[in-house]
């Protein structure tokens, strides 16, 4: 069995050491004592301890690989660390993967740069080892740190000190993950507002430094998280992003087109500093959060608009109200557990609200979706142990929604659904998708029957959520046209929004993509959910993601611990054609954010929106046209 090594001393160099212990870089004796008159913390009095650890081993290169080789020779060998694995806590529906994708194992995860009289480091120190843990470049003749440094997002253990810097880049906040930053014996008179982002920082190491008295204050009387605390609270919103880029992908003229906007909004319950200390609490509460939400679902101004985690006393206390002066209506359904609650617990609740332009369609009809109900009334699923251990404890629902547009006679399945978060659960989200589909082909093989309008006028005040907006939109429309008919379910358009919490290769993107999946899947694993594992899943519908055909967007949830797409907007390719979809964030704003919501961005996810084209019945069949996509500046 080969030695595991921890450490890389980088290249051993005999530069001497540029400094002398008896005194620091900015010309303050070793004993500096505060002027305060008060009794300093015993936080203060660990980091005048490390401190003075730190100088007297200033005169010795690769101090910390040296050290912990000595550690290693009186311990004995040291065992492999166990593989990363996502954080298992309390059934909390904002929990995340904490990684984005397979972790590399590394034999080491820790680089002793100290005492080498470097003047400079290379990006690509920060560009090529990602991966680590710990970084010692103190004891060198830096000047600065550069801006890639933020690339190092699992560094928990940074030592800068005993150099010649004069500031931190704004950077240093997406290293979230960092528990001790050690800058002793530097000239830093002031500290970036972003170091308030490193919400797990213990110990951050300031001592010898020129610092603003404000900020030495803070940390002598209260320590390094009150500190941190303080810079958080304190950051400013900063410049917002470059407007996200509005692709088009087909520009054909066409008869009849729909838009549709699906975003997850961060449910006011779920945004706690405990889940986003990131965040400024200011930033998380929903007073300011509403306003942006709002404005940018206005501003998209979407025919269809799908939002999850709206919780009951939101959806009617604001958005209906708001929505409706945008001849908006809404449909909307919270999870299951409001059913089991006063009135005053099941207003938070959160479910799905899909909104819909009154005056240019009709709803049809509405059916909510409850897959825990669902599964354990089914004859063949109500009697399997993990029905009832796994499945039937998670309440999500589906909203279907069922539209005529009210001009064109053409007709709109619209689908509204958040699936369960859990990445130790994936055979639960499977089972809840396949429920979906299921139920989806159901009520579109009934809703093809559906009897046309015949005075669509009737509807323009019926079952609406409030008055009618009778100077709106379409209040001077042309004379509609007939009902169409559709010979079975499959063939009437059909769109699916939500925050599924899956990924590309998972059981959810293959059932959804491919029409089926077999019962041995490995998301399934060993359990047993009766014809679903016997048989496999699948389903009727030729279903596409609006963004399938294009490369332009990262991701739909970004945090500290996870970055990437799990929100969707799919469509039925036989019936509907992608003309445009909404594109990224500004990737260089988010050099410098670690992870949403912040002050631009209300929610961790990100909306997403397409626009289709209605097909005509000569189309239903055709071969669905790939576009490349254009860019262009949304105004």
């Amino acid at each position: 069995m080969g030695h595991q090594h921890t450490f890389s001393s980088g290249t051993m160099s005999n530069a001497t050491p540029h400094f002398t212990p008896s005194h620091l870089h900015s010309g303050t004796p070793t004993n500096t004592q505060t002027n305060l008159g008060e009794t300093v913390s015993d936080h203060w009095q660990q980091q005048l301890q490390l401190a003075t650890e730190a100088r007297a081993a200033s005169s010795t290169p690769h101090h910390h690989c040296r050290k912990e080789g000595v550690s290693r020779v009186n311990k004995g060998p040291v065992e492999a660390s166990p593989e990363h694995s996502p954080r298992v806590g309390d059934d909390e529906e904002r929990n995340r993967a904490t990684t984005n994708g397979e972790i590399r194992r590394q034999d080491w995860d820790a680089m002793d740069l100290s005492g080498q009289g470097l003047r400079a480091l290379s990006p690509s120190l920060f560009s090529d080892y990602v991966f680590l843990g710990k970084l010692f470049i103190d004891n060198n003749r830096l000047t600065r740190l550069d801006p890639s440094l933020g690339s190092l997002r699992s560094l928990t253990h940074l030592d800068a000190s005993n150099n010649q810097l004069v500031d931190v880049p704004e950077e240093i906040g997406m290293l979230v993950n960092l528990k001790s930053l050690l800058l002793f014996d530097n000239n830093i008179h002031s500290l970036p507002n972003e170091i308030g982002y490193l919400y797990k920082l213990e110990m951050l190491g300031v001592e010898g430094n020129p610092l603003d008295e404000d900020l030495k204050d803070e940390i002598i009387r209260r320590g390094s998280r009150a500190l941190v605390t303080h810079l958080r609270e304190n950051t400013a919103a900063g410049p917002p992003p470059n407007e996200r880029d509005w692709h088009i992908l087909d520009e054909t003229p066409v008869s009849e087109t729909l838009s549709v906007l699906s975003y997850n909004i961060l449910c006011d319950k779920y945004a706690t500093s405990s889940q986003y200390g990131y965040t400024p609490s200011e930033v998380l509460s929903w007073n300011y959060r509403k306003d942006i939400i709002l404005g940018e679902v206005k501003d998209h101004n979407a025919d269809i608009v799908c939002l999850q985690e709206v919780d009951q006393e939101r959806y009617n206390e604001f958005f209906r109200r708001e929505l409706s002066y945008q001849d908006y209506r809404g449909v909307f359904s919270p999870k299951t557990r409001a059913k089991t609650m006063a009135d005053k617990e099941a207003k938070f609740v959160d479910g799905c609200a899909t909104f819909f332009k009154s005056s240019k369609y009709i709803l049809l009809d509405k059916h909510v979706i409850d897959f825990a109900n669902t599964a354990i009334n089914r004859p063949d699923m109500k009697g399997e142990h993990d029905t009832f251990n796994r499945v039937m404890p998670r309440d999500h629902i589906a909203v279907v929604t069922f539209f005529e547009n009210r001009a064109t006679g053409s007709r709109l399945i619209v689908v509204n659904v958040h699936i369960y978060w859990d990445p130790a659960f994936k055979d639960v989200k499977l089972v809840q998708v396949a429920i979906m589909l299921e139920q989806i082909a159901r009520l579109a093989d009934r809703w093809a029957k559906h009897p046309p309008c015949i005075d669509k006028a009737v509807f323009q005040h019926a079952e609406l959520d409030t008055e009618p907006n009778l100077t709106g939109p379409g209040t001077t429309q042309d004379e509609p046209a007939p009902s169409q008919e559709y010979p079975c379910g499959t063939q009437i358009p059909l769109l699916i929004c939500g925050d599924f919490n899956s990924t590309v290769g998972t059981g959810v993107y293959d059932l959804i993509t491919k029409g089926n999946v077999s019962a041995d899947h490995t998301d399934l694993a060993n359990h047993s959910y009766g014809n679903f594992t016997r048989d496999g899943m699948a389903h009727p519908f030729k279903l596409q993601s609006a963004y399938s055909s294009t490369d332009v967007l990262s991701f739909t949830n970004y945090t500290p611990t996870y970055s990437g797409v799990i929100d969707y907007i799919w469509y039925s390719a036989n019936a509907l054609q992608v003309r445009g979809v909404l594109g990224d964030v500004d990737l260089e704003y988010l050099s410098k954010v670690p992870g949403f919501p912040n002050h631009h961005f209300p929610s961790d996810h990100v909306a997403l929106r397409a626009e289709f084209s209605v097909k005509s019945r000569k189309e239903i069949k055709a071969v669905e046209a790939k576009f490349g996509p254009q860019k262009e500046r949304r105004g």
